[in-house]
């Protein structure tokens, strides 16, 4: 199963994403490419940081799930291990998670993630290293994006409380395992 973890800048995707694979072997976790610099603060493993060209040359490759520009910035989520047994989890924008569901409808599953509030949202892009013109940016976009995800997310789990949230993304997930309805 691809599990997709979606939603706008700012919700929380690489953390719940993160706790998720360190608690649970079922899952990998995977990394994706960027052509944007890294964020002061940033871990080299946050992303595979790469120019623009040897991103369009893996474009050329068909090695990519899924990319997209944003922000002026390529994102992909490369091809996954065919041999590897476990569910990929995948935390991208509503851009790529659309590409994922159209390509793979049958195999994966979307939880869309959302801020708590506007003012929430605005506060973790400033506290993240995001300037303000990238803020406003990311802000207004945040809720046309949501709204999309809304109409693509097989769940949704608003983001105010880190632990609650982790434990409803595990919950949905069990359900799902489980061949049952996601449990909310």
């Amino acid at each position: 199963m691809i599990v997709v973890i979606a939603g706008p800048g700012g919700v929380g995707k690489d953390t719940i994403s993160e706790a998720l694979c360190a608690e649970d072997d079922r899952f990998v976790l995977s990394r994706s490419w960027t052509t944007r610099a890294p964020r002061a603060g940033e871990g080299p493993n946050a992303y595979t940081f790469v120019d623009r060209e040897t991103f369009e040359g893996r474009i050329a490759d068909k090695g990519f799930l899924e990319w997209a520009e944003y922000h002026g910035n390529l994102y992909g989520t490369p091809s996954p291990d065919p041999d590897d047994p476990r569910h990929l989890v995948l935390n991208i924008e509503i851009q790529g998670a659309r590409q994922v569901l159209d390509h793979f409808s049958d195999d994966s599953f979307m939880i869309l993630l959302e801020p708590p509030s506007e003012t929430v949202l605005t506060q973790r892009l400033r506290s993240r290293g995001d300037d303000e013109q990238a803020v406003e940016r990311r802000v207004a976009a945040a809720y046309a994006e949501l709204s999309e995800g809304r109409t693509i997310a097989d769940a949704v789990v608003i983001n105010d409380d880190l632990t609650q949230a982790i434990g409803q993304v595990r919950r949905i997930l069990e359900g799902r395992l489980s061949g049952g309805t996601p449990a909310l």
